[in-house]
């Protein structure tokens, strides 16, 4: 029997003007951290978001950036929800801060506002509030914004969205990323729209972005001799996006809505399979905005279904199908051992019961059927 080809669970998808720009960076010889595809990023991605942007070589750059203009500084403490990547909690660490996890909420999967009321007002009271607030959108779906923000208004305290997995979603009508002091975007090989990697941060803090700027290319000086020297008076970072890479994300950035489309019709297809079958159920779409369906994520009751969701994961990948759990909350891993967690059981039982399937903008239907075939095989009414 032959095997079919790997099925992944999100892969790059590009359209009919990334190669040309990448080809325009190598006609022309910007081949560094320089260059037209740079300045047209920016300015189009400006112009799409309304604040001042700057192109980075990471999402994660972007957010251990952003911690630093909002002043993290050793031993502070930085909010951050549980249930994210990894990468959204590193940079804490980088500026030897600590975090403190909160849980989610059952309606978005995001940073549940009353668990955050809930810490703030604790830490209010003995007057050691943390000194900034990380919000992440998963899987393309926005958290409570208004909710989050009256909060950080009230307390004073800085917000920082991660926004790396909901490039193209809204909250009520305005784009996630730029309702906090900082937002930071991915272009990493498997989000929504990518540049094989990279990242962009916005803020309508234009210092914000002209030091992040500065930062990101090693933090140099002006020389005042004017002899082009190279001085140096603080720490700096080669955190700047190529030229080349840019000229990808200039190309995918031209594509975001119709790619949020393809992305939000795997998912419906997704949903009508699946709607007979007891035991399996969507991520909820929250009243307040678009959820991208960045993945195609659904929880799986295992007495319901007939089996548990490592036993489809499993089932899966004997198929070469690749998919995976919800994320794994942070406050559970090895490396945040001791860290506070204000609640937890909403992040572990999403990561114990939810699954994250194929879900790349280009998946054809009948792949598609493949994995949705492979789910229903195992559920309880076909055996």
């Amino acid at each position: 029997m032959t095997k079919y080809p790997r099925l992944y669970l999100s892969v790059p998808h590009m359209g009919e003007n990334e190669f040309g720009y990448v080809r325009e960076a190598f006609d022309q010889n910007w081949l560094s951290t320089v260059g037209p595809n740079l300045t047209a990023l920016e300015a189009k991605a400006s112009e799409h978001y309304g604040f001042p942007v700057v192109a980075l070589s990471s999402g994660t750059a972007g957010i251990h950036l952003g911690l630093k203009l909002l002043g993290v500084k050793p031993v502070d403490e930085v909010v951050v929800p549980s249930l994210t990547f990894v990468a959204g909690c590193n940079p804490v660490l980088y500026e030897n801060a600590k975090p403190v996890f909160i849980d989610s909420e059952k309606l978005s999967w995001n940073l549940d506002p009353q668990k955050l009321e809930d810490f703030l007002k604790k830490r209010a009271a003995i007057n050691q509030l943390p000194c900034v607030v990380t919000v992440a959108h998963l899987f393309g779906q926005s958290a409570d914004m208004d909710a989050i923000l009256e909060l950080c208004h009230r307390f004073d305290v800085p917000l920082l969205e991660d926004a790396a997995e909901s490039m193209g979603t809204d909250y009520k009508g305005k784009p996630t990323g730029t309702f906090g002091d900082l937002g930071v975007f991915s272009f990493n090989g498997n989000k929504m729209i990518t540049a094989t990697a990279g990242g962009m941060m916005i803020s309508r803090n234009k210092e914000y972005i002209e030091m992040a700027r500065k930062w990101s290319t090693q933090a140099r000086d002006e020389d005042p001799e004017g002899i082009n020297n190279y001085v140096h008076s603080e720490v700096g970072y080669n955190y700047r996006m190529s030229n080349v890479l840019a000229g990808i994300a200039r190309g995918q950035f031209e594509v975001l809505d119709m790619r949020v489309e393809q992305r939000r019709k795997v998912f419906d297809r997704y949903l009508r399979s699946f709607s007979d079958l007891e035991g399996i159920v969507a991520q909820p779409e929250a009243s307040w905005g678009n959820h991208t369906r960045w993945l195609s994520c659904f929880t799986i009751d295992e007495q319901k279904f007939g089996v548990s969701q490592a036993d489809i994961i499993r089932h899966l990948e004997v198929h070469n199908i690749e998919s995976r759990p919800v994320w794994k909350p942070l406050h559970t891993q090895p490396l945040f051992e001791g860290y506070e967690c204000v609640g937890g059981e909403v992040a572990e039982d999403l990561n114990k019961r939810g699954i994250c399937f194929p879900s790349s903008s280009n998946l054809t239907e009948e792949d598609q059927q493949r994995v949705i075939d492979c789910v229903k095989s195992l559920h309880r009414s076909s055996r």
